[in-house]
């Protein structure tokens, strides 16, 4: 990678479960794709070049609620982008996120602060209405929710499945520039509560190697898929063979 050029990937997931279109966080959003000239924001684009109809998803799975996760659910003129799809969102970051005392803590004119606005404008926006899940559900069918805070108060990843066959989407596990967290699990420059989302990171890592199962990341570079390995104190990620063939 360029040594002075940080770049941090943005992938959002779509699952044909057969029965439900899902989406699995919406990007940073149209609104971001105008105000960058295409820059980012391009998840929407991207579903239509891939033949998806965002008319036609049936549920839209938010992981947590930093803006480059929430920020897609709205069209550029703050109407749902999504509009004919449930929006699930974690229990606890709700509780979280929607309580004044503690918005009411955020130093004035900070990012804490500026988050809490930005998800009361987002989901103002929906009329507030969202379908709250906790971790350990199956929130459609092959798709189940996985407690991993840390990063924020109520972040979730999830494990899709599909017959004996399982990927984990890791979402924020690690984030940012997320290998060099992957490599350093103590790391805690993009965590709210860092501590525990270090001990997330090793429970995670440590049962995907046992499992041999694949992990999606947010943030991690393209194809943003691959295993976890031990290294040292730390892990590395080894990339699945990419091909544009389905």
């Amino acid at each position: 990678m360029e040594q002075d050029k940080l770049t941090f990937p943005f992938t959002p997931v779509v699952v044909n479960t057969g029965a439900k279109l899902v989406v699995i966080d919406t990007g940073l959003g149209p609104t971001q794709y105008e105000q960058s000239k295409g820059g980012v924001g391009q998840f929407q684009t991207n579903l239509a070049a891939a033949g998806i109809d965002r008319n036609a998803v049936d549920t839209v799975i938010i992981s947590h609620f930093h803006g480059d996760h929430i920020n897609g659910l709205l069209t550029a003129d703050s109407k749902a982008a999504y509009p004919n799809a449930e929006i699930m969102v974690p229990t606890p970051e709700w509780n979280y996120w929607m309580d004044d005392g503690n918005m009411s803590k955020a130093a004035a004119g900070s990012p804490l602060e500026n988050n809490f606005k930005n998800i009361r404008r987002v989901f103002g926006a929906l009329g507030n209405k969202a379908t709250q899940y906790d971790a350990g559900k199956e929130l459609v069918s092959g798709i189940t929710s996985m407690a991993t805070h840390g990063h924020t108060p109520g972040h979730m990843s999830f494990v899709v499945a599909s017959g004996s066959a399982k990927v984990l989407v890791q979402v924020d596990v690690t984030a940012a520039m997320a290998l060099l967290f992957v490599r350093n699990p103590g790391w805690y420059a993009v965590d709210m509560d860092g501590p525990m989302a270090e001990q997330t990171r090793r429970k995670l890592y440590d049962m995907a190697i046992a499992d041999k199962m694949p992990i999606q990341g947010f943030h991690f570079p393209f194809p943003a898929l691959g295993y976890i390995e031990k290294d040292g104190a730390g892990y590395r990620m080894v990339p699945v063979a990419w091909s544009p063939v389905l």
